[in-house]
């Protein structure tokens, strides 16, 4: 396997500059990733404390949804909240895969071959998680008519989370969880076996691979639908889990992060049935 590196030495100096500078942007992966890391944790913090300042509760800032009427302009919200949820977490997996496609099209470029831009590569891998924002924001609605993010529920809205994270704990453990991750860590062996050179397969490439990561991380995000679509807090932690995933940390942390969500849906599971036992509700 290629692990992500800090940088690298490779120059782009037969890209046109737009790709060069694409290419340069994404030689320091993982400073790319500890930068969207911090930037959303910065979020999550100035967001509890604003939340707890409203409330004077940090546990239900932290732990309950904040879901409000599903207006139209709540759902425009809602849409470009998802979408910036995934492209957060899109960048410092995507930065490997297109390091590593603006080399190998620098070195064709220096060997007057025909090269696409690793813009349209990146075009690719975007609309994926721009697209999964689109169905996210239908069942964000759908679910909220339903009433099973009605913090007003109580047992609904805990056995509805606790199924969430039990799902996304068990998938830990799948698989195809494992067969995505590995792609998206080590993006080599893909375009070594799925190289185009015309803008519509190198596009083709980007979604292929775009996918692939969805694969890796979808059943993730749906904890969002549990803990608040808009709880940044929330959003800072699990893009600090997914971020260290693909950066090469191993089956184990991953094993040991479904073993953690499947204990916390096991607890909103029992705080939803201890609600029907008087005196006895977390």
């Amino acid at each position: 396997m290629v692990a992500m590196t800090d940088r690298t030495d490779q120059g782009f100096d037969h890209l046109p500059p737009a790709a060069a500078g694409l290419g340069a942007a994404f030689s320091r992966p993982k400073w790319i990733a500890a930068g969207c890391v911090v930037a959303l944790t910065a979020l999550g913090w100035a967001a509890l404390a604003w939340t707890t300042a409203e409330t004077n509760d940090v546990f239900r800032a932290i732990c309950r949804p904040a879901i409000g009427a599903l207006t139209a302009p709540s759902v425009a919200l809602t849409a470009l909240m998802w979408a910036a949820m995934v492209l957060a977490m899109m960048l410092p997996s995507a930065a490997p895969m297109i390091l590593t496609y603006a080399e190998i099209a620098d070195t064709a470029a220096r060997k007057k071959e025909t090269i696409v831009s690793p813009l349209t590569l990146a075009g690719g891998y975007t609309v994926v998680w721009l697209g999964f924002a689109v169905p996210a924001t239908v069942a964000q609605l759908a679910l909220s008519r339903a009433a099973l993010l009605d913090s007003g529920i109580a047992t609904s809205r805990d056995l509805f989370a606790g199924a969430i994270f039990i799902g996304a704990g068990l998938y830990q453990f799948s698989a195809l969880k494992h067969a995505c991750l590995r792609q998206c860590q080590n993006p080599f062996p893909f375009f070594f076996t799925n190289w185009a050179t015309t803008t519509r397969g190198v596009f083709r490439l980007g979604v292929k691979q775009g996918l692939y990561c969805l694969g890796c991380c979808w059943a993730m995000m749906l904890v969002m639908f549990a803990v608040g679509m808009m709880n940044i807090v929330w959003m800072a932690g699990l893009g600090i889990v997914m971020t260290a995933e693909k950066m090469g940390t191993g089956k184990r942390f991953t094993q040991a992060v479904g073993v953690a969500l499947i204990l916390a849906g096991a607890a909103f599971v029992l705080n939803g049935f201890a609600a029907h036992w008087p005196g006895h509700g977390i």
